[in-house]
C-alpha cells in the first residue's frame, strides 16, 4: 500500500529531504526511475547518504556552486553488500552518454543531468 511520501516502490521522499532541516525535499522523478534501477539490478537496498541540498546547507558542506543536488537531480547512495566502484562501473555502463557519475571511497553520487559528466572524489 502506497504511504502519502512513498516516490516509488523502495524509496521515501523523506529519505531525499536536505540534512539541516530546513523540508527541501523536491527530488527529481527521473533520478528515482535511475535509483530503482540501481536497487533492482544489484538486489540489495540502496541507502541515500545525500540527496536534496538546500543553498545554505549545500555551503555548509562546501558542495559545488552548481551541485544537482540543488535541483534535487542528485543523490549519493550507498548499495547494501556492494563495492562504490562497482556501482559507478554498473551506472556508467548502463547510461554511457548520460547522467553525472562520481566515484567516491564510500559512496556513490549519480545524477540525471542531461549531458555526461564523469569523475573521482
Amino acid at each position: 500500500m502506497k504511504k502519502e511520501n512513498d516516490l516509488s516502490e523502495h524509496f521515501d521522499s523523506n529519505e531525499f529531504a536536505c540534512h539541516c532541516g530546513c523540508g527541501y525535499k523536491d527530488i527529481n522523478k527521473e533520478l528515482i526511475v535511475v535509483l530503482e534501477d540501481v536497487r533492482n539490478h544489484f538486489g540489495q537496498p540502496v541507502s541515500i547518504h545525500s540527496g536534496c541540498r538546500c543553498p545554505s546547507h549545500n555551503a555548509a558542506v562546501k558542495g559545488a556552486s552548481k551541485s544537482q543536488h540543488l535541483l534535487g537531480t542528485a543523490a549519493d547512495i550507498v548499495v547494501k553488500n556492494r563495492t562504490s566502484a562497482l556501482v559507478a562501473d554498473y551506472l556508467e555502463h548502463k547510461y554511457p552518454d548520460k547522467y553525472g557519475v562520481g566515484r567516491y571511497a564510500s559512496f556513490t553520487h549519480v545524477d540525471v543531468r542531461s549531458n555526461k559528466s564523469r569523475w573521482n572524489g
